[in-house]
Formats: C-alpha cells, sequence, structure tokens
C-alpha cells in the first residue's frame, strides 16, 4: 500500500510503502534535507491538497542508517545519542583536569625545591647535583641554609684595649643548633652609654670578623651542624664613649 509522507522540516512530500514504514517503527530521513522524523506522524492525504513529491527512485531515502552528504543538526543529533556525546565531553574534561591538576602539582613542586632549596641540599646531599642542575637553569646558586631562629651567640665580651685608647676587643662564640650546616649570620654590634642609648652602631659581615686566614672552603662549608664559630675582633671606637654594648646575629636579605 502507498502512502504519502511529508518531511515536516523541509515540507517534501514522499510515497512510502507501509512496510517500509514498519521496518524502522515509522523512523524515517528526509532525501532532501536529512532530518529524521516519524513517518507516520507525518502521512498526510494526498487527496486534500496537491503535494509535490521528489522523483524515484524513494527506498534509499527512507533507510534510517544512511547518512547524507550534509545533514541538519536533527540528523546529527541522531546520529550520536546525545548521552553518547556527554558521555565523551565529560570524560575529555576528566582528563584535562587530570592534565592540569598535574602540571599544577609540579609548578609547586619546583617552587618549594627552589624557596627550600638549601634546606634541601644541606639534609639530603643525593639531591644536591638535581638542584644545582636546576639552579644553572633558572641562573641561581644553592647556598648555605640561613635560619637565624637556629644560630645562637652562646657568649660574648667587650673589653678595652689596655695599650690603645678607643681601641676594643669583641671576643663572642656562635653556636649552630641545626642539624646541618649554615652560613656563617652577619653580626649587628651597639655601644651604649650610661642610659642605654645608642652611641655606635655596627655591622660586622663573615670576612670583618673571620681570620684573614680563612680560604673559600672554610667561608663555602659554613658553621657545621651542632658546631660552634669563634670570634675575636680589635675595633677603634674613636673618642665615642661607651658604657655597654648589644650584640645580635642575623642574616641580610
Amino acid at each position: 500500500m502507498s502512502l504519502v509522507t511529508r518531511c515536516p522540516v523541509c515540507g517534501t512530500a514522499f510515497r512510502v510503502q507501509s512496510s517500509q514504514l514498519a521496518a524502522q517503527s515509522g523512523t524515517v530521513r528526509c532525501g532532501k534535507c536529512g532530518a529524521v522524523f516519524n513517518g507516520v506522524a507525518a502521512l498526510v492525504d494526498e487527496a486534500e491538497e496537491r503535494l509535490a513529491f521528489e522523483p524515484s527512485p524513494q527506498l534509499g531515502l527512507f533507510d534510517p542508517g544512511r547518512r547524507p552528504a550534509q545533514g541538519p543538526a536533527l540528523a546529527s543529533a541522531h546520529a550520536l545519542p546525545d548521552f553518547l556525546a556527554a558521555e565523551g565531553g565529560s570524560r575529555r574534561a576528566a582528563w584535562l583536569w587530570r592534565i592540569a591538576a598535574l602540571l599544577a602539582s609540579l609548578a609547586i613542586a619546583a617552587q618549594i625545591a627552589y624557596r627550600f632549596r638549601a634546606e634541601i641540599a644541606a639534609m639530603a646531599p643525593p639531591a644536591r647535583d638535581a638542584l644545582h642542575t636546576m639552579c644553572r637553569a633558572l641562573r641561581c646558586d644553592v647556598p648555605l641554609p640561613r635560619r637565624p631562629e637556629l644560630m645562637s651567640i652562646d657568649s660574648s665580651e667587650l673589653q678595652a684595649d689596655s695599650r690603645r685608647e678607643g681601641l676594643i676587643a669583641l671576643n663572642a662564640v656562635i653556636r649552630n643548633r641545626a642539624r646541618f650546616a649554615q652560613d656563617y649570620p652577619a653580626l649587628e654590634l651597639t655601644l651604649t652609654d650610661d642610659n642605654d642609648r645608642p652611641v655606635l652602631r655596627r655591622v660586622l659581615r663573615p670576612r670583618d670578623y673571620l681570620e684573614p686566614s680563612a680560604s673559600e672552603d672554610m667561608m663555602r662549608a659554613g658553621i657545621a651542624p651542632a658546631g660552634e664559630a669563634q670570634l675575636r675582633l680589635f675595633l677603634d671606637t674613636g673618642r665615642t664613649r661607651a658604657t655597654g654594648y648589644r650584640l645580635y646575629l642575623f642574616y641580610p636579605l
């Protein structure tokens, strides 16, 4: 039995056999615009109006598995169900998130390694070579750790030299309480008057208070773990009259 169905998208009418409609539960594809529609629901009465029919053959046009060269959005949506497209998109998004999280973790690890490179090199000597390689690329160095809270001045004494007016001798012991070697700190010496007001202040760098014979290797080695550095330094205060002093250690920025 020959029936007539009309595409609801482009309005083109087609003759179709009932067996063709029954084969796919009434689902057909328009051979002109490629839209997929229910051919049974779109049946029209040929006697009621004039219809412009597509030329034969018509059989291939009603095969829902046939893909037109250029199909509209409706045909594409039926070719790939929405739930499959959503699943593929979610998987891609999940992989992108995993890659982004991995890159972010690597960036954070690199920042931590750069910030604490001195401590890492001191506590894990096998990592020193890798840190030196990283620093060559970043044009930095791997210095000794500088943790002032783990350094202390165990004892200090300031004496006037009886042989020369205005000359004083500073004796002090700097102790490294860390479990790793540390860089030599700077010292700030402040001379005070009877009212504990500062009258003279001087900053002493390691090269100022270490023995002149101290080698570069000694400077690079720093103060050993749980070790100490003893210093004796002569300073010329000129005509400054001081009765007390304060001594602090710190690491310059």
